[in-house]
């Protein structure tokens, strides 16, 4: 079992990083009112440990005798029904799940678990009618339609069951649902909090740390718990008994991206771009975020475009100037005159082209064509089914 999830805190009394929001949690469960909740917070910081330890104090140790079950739904969608296929985590008490996987159909997902769990009510010790507790997984990566679902399904089954909302950032979640909740910022642990966690897992594993070591991982995991946990154990197995000098190393998909940026910028061919897609594909495999890939990919191209050609002597150039040396004049006008981005107008209108071919690209060039996008900025409902399917089909 990796270190994360063996020093896992189960209960509440347990948390050590977020003492004060666990103990609000706890009287929250003791006097028996308890909201719809909303975690939002960076990644690593904590979330799931403080949904678990409060499943935990709500249920008691029943909350972690869990069944791992994949599910289809028949959710009909006016004229044809559609199966949609979802893993979910369930005990007696609570159901987890991650809706935003079912792609465009999220809100179907919603309103189908939100119904099942308001049928099936479970029965308290003493004979009277508990609530379930639903758990939903990265809530700002639904669609519009799932969210606004969502928030009708909240207020018709809220005396059945609670929701428990999980997510990065609470700026993608609307604002009628963060109204009907509960919002519970957690922060990214600190350097200092870091560092007591990862000695307190040391003394448990009778570990020594050399001076300085434990404060190192922490500066390198950029405030995410659960990455210093997971880089202190690949030290742990990498080399033992540690040294102060001992490299921290990264992650494993990071250095995979950067060998992916490095065959991007050595060479642009088809054979390249087919090696690069599958290993991109491989990352996405491997549950890496593809959010996160773009990005760090989109670093290390940044940093390979920038490494010099040839070996030559640095030196200081101030672009701003042709001369090269820095003048106070150049940079005033580089903060106080905003660069005109001219619009390509001959490039689409000056082509011996069709006008209609010319309209189009020019349309295109504004972001106005009517795509998908475009309709539903503008409120338009868009129907969930192909023409061309239905096409054939007459």
């Amino acid at each position: 079992m990796l270190w994360v999830d063996k020093y896992r805190p189960k209960t509440l009394d347990q948390i050590t990083v977020h003492q004060d929001i666990a103990q609000n949690l706890k009287k929250l469960v003791t006097e028996q009112d308890c909201p719809h909740l909303l975690f939002y917070g960076p990644p690593g910081s904590g979330k799931k440990t403080l949904i678990m330890a409060l499943l935990r104090q709500m249920f008691g140790a029943t909350a972690e005798k869990v069944k791992v079950e994949n599910k289809t739904w028949k959710v009909d969608a006016g004229s044809r029904s559609i199966d949609i296929e979802l893993t979910t985590l369930s005990s007696t008490n609570h159901v987890e799940l991650n809706p935003s996987d079912a792609g465009f159909q999220d809100r179907y997902i919603v309103q189908e678990i939100i119904k099942e769990m308001a049928k099936n009510r479970p029965i308290d010790t003493k004979g009277k009618k508990g609530f379930k507790v639903l758990v939903l997984n990265e809530v700002d990566k639904l669609s519009r339609e799932a969210q606004h679902s969502l928030r009708r399904t909240m207020e018709k089954y809220s005396s059945y069951c609670r929701l428990i909302l999980c997510c990065n950032s609470s700026s993608k979640v609307t604002e009628a649902i963060r109204s009907r909740c509960l919002n519970v910022r957690i922060n990214a642990p600190t350097e200092e909090e870091t560092v007591k966690v990862l000695e307190l897992i040391g003394k448990k594993e009778g570990l020594q740390l050399p001076s300085g070591f434990a404060a190192r991982i922490a500066e390198k995991s950029n405030r995410s718990l659960r990455r210093a946990i997971l880089s202190f154990e690949t030290c742990r197995v990498q080399q033992y008994p540690f040294t102060s000098k001992q490299v921290i190393p990264p992650m494993d998909w990071e250095e995979y991206v950067a060998e992916i940026a490095s065959d991007i910028m050595k060479e642009q061919s088809p054979k390249r771009l087919f090696q690069v897609r599958g290993k991109l594909y491989e990352l996405l495999v491997n549950c890496i975020p593809p959010e996160i890939i773009l990005k760090v990919l989109a670093f290390f191209s940044l940093l390979h475009s920038h490494i010099p050609q040839r070996e030559a002597i640095d030196k200081l150039t101030w672009k701003l100037n042709h001369k090269g040396t820095f003048d106070c004049r150049s940079f005033y006008h580089a903060l106080h005159i905003p660069k005109e981005e001219r619009f390509p107008w001959k490039s689409i209108w000056a082509v011996k082209a069709p006008r209609r071919v010319a309209f189009f690209v020019w349309t295109v060039t504004w972001g106005r064509i009517l795509t998908c996008d475009n309709l539903k900025k503008r409120g338009y409902v868009m129907q969930s089914w192909c023409c061309i399917r239905m096409l054939r089909r007459l």
